[in-house]
């Protein structure tokens, strides 16, 4: 085998399995979320195809005429790309979510597609190892048209490839390349063409994969959003980011708060210096609607929306009568860094509410973080934020805790049944440097723990750092 044509297969299949693991984060989203836990699990499964397959690969090439092989391995890794689709399809709604939903569902998805095009690499060395003498160089070579291939199906895929193509038709198309690639080299070095039966399963792979029905009406950089119309109310709209509803809007009334968590942060903010307007920051932008109530209610305010996506804010634009206007701001990118940039002591209000699948990222939960919040708010300001827990709550307590080490008075707002010992709710946190204002609680939105029993309910919980925010751990699941 030509060097130029080892290396070739080496760096094509190496980055194809990276190509489809940066993916596999996406195409699982809808079902468990985006979290540290949901990356860990794709990496370790992909991980532990890449070991099968480089081992059987390798055994492979010592039994048998590896010639045979390496084509028809591309092919039916491209297959296995696209069958990956429809099962993703269909058993994501089944596996609830989690770390073991996450496990059970990669390895449906992407353990064979990672173990079949990595047997390539051993097969092909197998063919380029014709002298002794010549070993450490071949193999070198060969590991490094690898890793090559495996950074430049990375570096490729999200910086470039997610950003402009849809991530179903990015698989459909890796596919596609393999399949055509494992023909073309089954007649390069064996000179035959694939059989008919072969040639028919492929097809039919391939017809699944392009068929299978997209779970998202919109896919952007960061979420898969749907939006589907209230059937109660004509113009009610709610925004559904993977697989939480994130916001609810009436394209009509922007006072109609149908989310109980966004009634709370209203009831909340509604005794903050009564009177006059407020000037807001909102850390995550959903579907706009809190700002918008409060351009609608505290008129003449100011409100500036932080949103790591841009698209988003495209289809909130589009779909959910969102605008931008002088007093009604959207500045796009990381929060963390935007509120480095912001002068000091010039909010009356900001409004955590930010979420990467069910969990705070965790760099907006730390006290590093806090404290540039702190900064940013006038003295007397308000910081409310929204996290989701249950269970033993070990990510809210720890994130009051946090708060506490910040800010002078701090509040929770727990359902007004309280925690749920199996499932997750909205919590809403209050803090401020000054006395909070009393605020009338509707009692069917939750419940204010009282200050007397605040210690009671952080319970020992760690505080959160920069060098210390396991997050996604914490939550309950």
């Amino acid at each position: 085998m030509k060097a130029w044509l080892a290396r070739t297969l080496v760096f094509g299949s190496s980055a194809a399995v990276l190509v489809l693991e940066i993916l596999a984060g996406r195409l699982l989203a809808p079902y468990v979320g985006v979290s540290l836990e949901t990356f860990t699990g794709i990496i370790g499964v992909v991980l532990a195809g890449i070991a099968l397959g480089s081992w059987a690969g390798g055994t492979l090439a010592d039994h048998r005429d590896a010639s045979a092989a390496i084509g028809p391995a591309l092919a039916l890794g491209g297959a296995l790309a696209w069958v990956s689709l429809p099962i993703i399809r269909g058993l994501g709604p089944q596996f609830g979510d989690g770390p073991v939903a996450v496990l059970m569902l990669t390895t449906a998805g992407f353990f064979l597609p990672s173990a079949v095009l990595s047997a390539v690499s051993p097969m092909v060395a197998k063919l380029r190892l014709q002298d002794l003498s010549d070993t450490g160089s071949v193999v070198g070579g060969l590991s490094a048209a690898g890793t090559i291939g495996a950074l430049a199906g990375t570096f490729v895929t999200g910086f470039v490839l997610i950003s402009a193509i849809p991530t179903r038709p990015i698989v459909v198309m890796v596919g596609a390349l393999l399949v055509a690639g494992g023909a073309a080299t089954h007649w390069a070095l064996r000179r035959r063409r694939p059989t008919v039966g072969a040639a028919v399963l492929v097809l039919l792979a391939g017809v699944g994969g392009v068929t299978s029905s997209p779970p998202c009406q919109f896919e952007t950089g960061y979420a898969c959003v749907n939006i589907e119309v209230d059937p109660d109310n004509p113009s009610g709209r709610s925004l559904y980011l993977d697989q939480l509803r994130h916001a609810y809007v009436d394209l009509e009334n922007p006072t109609v708060l149908d989310i109980r968590y966004i009634r709370l942060f209203a009831q909340v903010t509604d005794p903050l210096s009564p009177g006059r307007p407020l000037r807001s920051l909102h850390l995550g932008g959903g579907g706009f609607s809190f700002p918008q109530y409060l351009q609608h209610v505290r008129g003449g305010g100011f409100d500036l929306v932080l949103e790591i996506d841009p698209d988003l804010v495209d289809i909130a634009e589009d779909e959910l009568g969102f605008a931008q206007t002088p007093d009604l701001q959207v500045r796009t990118g990381d929060a963390r860094n935007a509120v480095d940039d912001l002068p000091d002591d010039d909010y009356d209000l900001v409004v955590g509410d930010a979420f990467g699948g069910s969990s705070v990222p965790w760099h907006l939960t730390t006290r590093e973080f806090l404290e540039e919040v702190d900064r940013v708010l006038r003295p007397d300001g308000l910081y409310v934020m929204n996290v989701i827990d249950g269970g033993d709550n070990r990510f809210a307590r720890a994130q009051v805790a946090t708060l506490r080490q910040v800010f002078d008075h701090v509040r929770v707002i727990v359902p007004s049944t309280g925690i749920p010992e199996l499932r997750r709710v909205n919590q809403v946190l209050v803090a401020s440097r000054s006395q909070i204002p009393d605020a009338p609680i509707a009692s069917a939105d939750g419940r204010p723990v009282p200050d007397a029993e605040l210690d009671a309910f952080v319970d020992g919980a760690r505080p959160l750092r920069d060098d210390f925010a396991p997050v996604d751990q914490l939550l309950f699941s």
